[in-house]
């Protein structure tokens, strides 16, 4: 009897190109199609709503001769990812939705709603790799980088734990995605040339103070300018040592923090909750040579604080921290121990190179601590952690 794999079918090529694969492995191959968000708000003109992605995975279902059902998912998504994200801007924190959604929804939810079809698997497109793998304590899972470093999307499950690795499949993680192009072109599926999905995860791309101003209220403040000469601590490249102290560590890992009288009054904005670290576009600030970015924002009172250049010393930061109850394993059988140090490869957005790293535990939590500076550390976006192909863990970045 055949096994069956329920793949989660979202009208893009890469799950078109996942189901495909399975059948020709020889599962019994269903689909699902999830609706996570039905609000317009904020959304950007052009961008495809739920209804166009149905579409699509419905000519995909057909073209394959499998079965694709439906299911209303955006009850859980609007209450366990959107509302985080909305108490996570509030908090003056820029949280990764994507990350969460995984979590959440499509390896919580889904894999539930799956179960109930009689699903023996269920199936993604993301290009990353599984593999199970025998311990001394016992059989693990591993999460691994996709094959196609450009395309890698284990960073986007950094969240997601052992259990919810049973029993999942990415039948493109060994591909790239110009090979998947080609494959979808070859079978004359009608997803071969749509474009990936960009913005938040199942809502789109979205004008972000719009869609926040849905339960963030706008308001005045100060727009700060800090000169480039402005005192920061300055760290020179390499790693710390290992007897370093917590103190030390602290400094390493400790936010650029200001006055305001330490600058210039720039300008008004209308919510330090609707900028993050980094940020550039926005700010609707002229008269500088250079462009100004964000280098922190103050929500308690309302304040942003800009730079001028890439190069600004208030965009670069030597580590970060991560308090002891947002640190996460995915290999529970390698989580440090308070007091210990381990050199991994570290990573704190989507897509940038993997960086050395030094962690040390603490009973308060791990000090991140950076080869190299590293630029735009963001307080609630996730750091995951790397022991070469595999993804050990992740954890909040909280300053």
């Amino acid at each position: 009897m055949k096994k069956k794999v329920i793949v989660g079918l979202s009208g893009g090529v890469d799950s078109s190109i996942a189901a495909w694969l399975l059948k020709e492995q020889g599962y019994e191959v269903e689909g699902i199609f999830m609706i996570n968000w039905h609000d317009s708000r904020g959304l950007l003109k052009g961008d495809c709503p739920f209804d166009e992605d149905i579409t699509f995975a419905e000519m995909v279902a057909r073209k394959l001769k499998i079965r694709l059902r439906t299911v209303d998912l955006s009850t859980e998504y609007r209450t366990r990812v959107v509302d985080y994200m909305f108490g996570e801007y509030e908090r003056g924190r820029t949280p990764n939705p994507d990350v969460l959604c995984n979590r959440e929804i499509k390896f919580d939810s889904f894999v539930r709603e799956a179960l109930k079809h009689g699903a023996d698997y269920i199936a993604t497109g993301h290009y990353c790799r599984a593999e199970t793998v025998a311990t001394p304590g016992g059989i693990v899972n591993r999460l691994l980088a996709g094959t196609d470093r450009n395309k890698d999307q284990s960073y986007f499950l950094c969240q997601v734990s052992q259990g919810q690795l049973d029993n999942v499949l990415f039948p493109v993680g060994s591909l790239t995605k110009p090979e998947v192009r080609r494959l979808a072109v070859d079978l004359g599926l009608a997803t071969a040339d749509r474009k990936d999905s960009q913005g938040i995860c199942f809502v789109g791309k979205v004008d972000l103070p719009v869609f926040l101003q849905q339960k963030l209220e706008a308001k005045k403040g100060r727009v700060i300018y800090v000169p480039a000469d402005h005192h920061f601590a300055v760290w020179p490249d390499g790693l710390p040592d290992l007897s370093a102290t917590t103190e030390e560590l602290s400094g390493m890992t400790a936010p650029h923090l200001m006055n305001p009288g330490d600058g210039v009054t720039a300008g008004t904005h209308n919510g330090a909750h609707f900028y993050t670290v980094g940020q550039r576009k926005g700010l609707n600030l002229g008269g500088y040579k250079e462009p100004l970015f964000v280098i922190g924002t103050d929500t308690t009172r309302n304040i942003i604080y800009v730079g001028e250049g890439q190069a600004h010393n208030g965009l670069h930061r030597k580590g970060l921290f991560i308090r002891s109850n947002e640190v996460h394993w995915i290999r529970t059988d390698l989580a440090m121990e308070p007091g210990e140090t381990r050199d991994y490869f570290v990573r704190i957005r989507y897509r940038q190179p993997l960086q050395a790293a030094r962690l040390f535990a603490r009973e308060d939590g791990y000090y991140v601590i950076f080869d190299r500076l590293q630029r735009g550390i963001t307080p609630g976006q996730f750091a995951a952690w790397y022991d070469g192909d595999e993804l050990l863990g992740s954890g909040v970045i909280h300053a």
